[in-house]
């Protein structure tokens, strides 16, 4: 079982069981355009990143029996900028510049570096002109965790808006440049949809919640029994259940996590690749840790749990409006994977959101809620 597996290459080249999303990727390169997606934390997007990066290196060899290998008949190898801010803790706008820094060296390493560029911003556009120049090609830019400089920083305003406009002229950089690009896309988990960062970035085209994308990250059910049937089996045995129970079991802890109005329903991959591997049940997404900067937000408002009693109505608009100090956590509890859509209601053009499974649930209630229960009382 490939946890913590995100480079596609090591996957494919040694003995990890790989998900097929490629035709996912074959649909997305067919245009020449900047993409956005967001989705919660250990839900593969970083996989799927490693994925895009592997196809434009024109990497046809990794791609062998996978349904993008009968589309692809060209399979033209561009220059490819990754660049993964999943690197520094960002307790000061130094270390943001340490971890742009870092990927730019890099970059400067194979494409070469010019000295009168001295700002993120100037050196990432010098080293898409100099690919381009060089190649003949467009350039590939695959931003993995664009935010994680952002959400570290959330409890911290004036250094958050300081690394805000240090990330908004990096960013930019993709609109000014894009008559040298081939194919842009970025990943995080929040979307800033109305901060500064991405005012100059209006061509992003956000596939979050589009239905043709729903399944690019995560499990669905029929990929689970197509994949993982000896696994289940496997787990059934060890936990003396039936194969059926066994299922029931992980439907009820790791499903439901919707990502448009309609479409099928997505396990988490981080915690049935961790049941597979230790054929047992547990928490394991709450394992790997709560953003602080969630406690901090949920102390912050006095977030009241109780309301989770009843489904809680959104409009499409607002799910993912989240802005640090709005009175509303709902969008950010949504984007962060602590709630999800459980139906679209038409007539109010509204999202009916909930738990998406019992591990979000009653790892939410035993170990998130004590982190700021006692702003309420226990007697409450």
């Amino acid at each position: 079982m490939p946890v913590g597996i995100q480079d596609f290459e090591k996957l494919r080249t040694t003995n990890y069981m790989y998900v097929d999303k490629t035709m996912c990727v074959y649909n997305l390169v067919q245009e020449y355009r900047p993409y956005f997606l967001a989705r919660p934390r250990r839900f593969g997007k970083s996989l799927f990143l490693s994925t895009l990066k592997a196809y434009f290196l024109g990497k046809k060899e990794l791609f062998e029996g996978l349904a993008i290998a009968e589309l692809e008949k060209d399979w033209i190898q561009y220059p490819v900028f990754y660049i993964d801010l999943n690197v520094e803790s960002y307790t000061n706008l130094n270390l943001l510049y340490v971890a742009l820094d870092t990927n730019l060296r890099e970059l400067e390493s194979q494409w070469g570096c010019d000295e009168r560029e001295t700002t993120p911003a100037s050196r990432l556009a010098g080293l898409i002109r100099r690919a381009y120049d060089k190649t003949g090609r467009r350039v590939v830019v695959l931003i993995d965790e664009y935010d994680k400089p952002l959400i570290s920083t959330m409890d911290d305003e004036e250094l958050n808006k300081d690394i805000r406009e240090v990330l908004k002229g990096f960013y930019g950089v993709l609109k000014s440049m894009d008559y040298c690009l081939r194919f842009a896309f970025l990943t995080g988990v929040t979307k800033f949809a109305k901060v500064s960062i991405f005012s100059d970035l209006n061509q992003l085209i956000d596939i979050s919640l589009d239905e043709q994308y729903a399944g690019i990250c995560g499990i669905s059910e029929t990929e689970l029994l197509n994949y993982f049937k000896p696994e289940i089996q496997t787990l059934a045995e060890k936990r003396e259940l039936t194969f059926d129970s066994a299922f029931a079991e992980m439907k009820k802890r790791y499903d439901g996590y919707r990502f448009a109005k309609k479409g099928d329903d997505m396990y988490n991959p981080f915690s049935i690749l961790n049941v597979f591997n230790s054929n047992d049940f547990g928490y394991y997404w709450f394992k790997t840790g709560t953003p602080t900067f969630l406690v901090k937000e949920l102390k912050d408002n006095n977030f009241d749990i109780r309301k989770f009693d009843n489904d809680i109505v959104i409009a499409v608009h607002l799910i993912d409006d989240y802005r640090a100090g709005k009175t509303s956590l709902v969008p950010l509890l949504y984007q962060t994977g602590y709630l999800t859509i459980k139906s679209y209601d038409v007539t109010l053009d509204a999202y009916i959101l909930g738990f998406p499974n019992e591990e979000v649930k009653y790892g939410f209630l035993n170990e998130l809620l004590p982190a700021y229960i006692p702003r309420w009382g226990l007697d409450e």
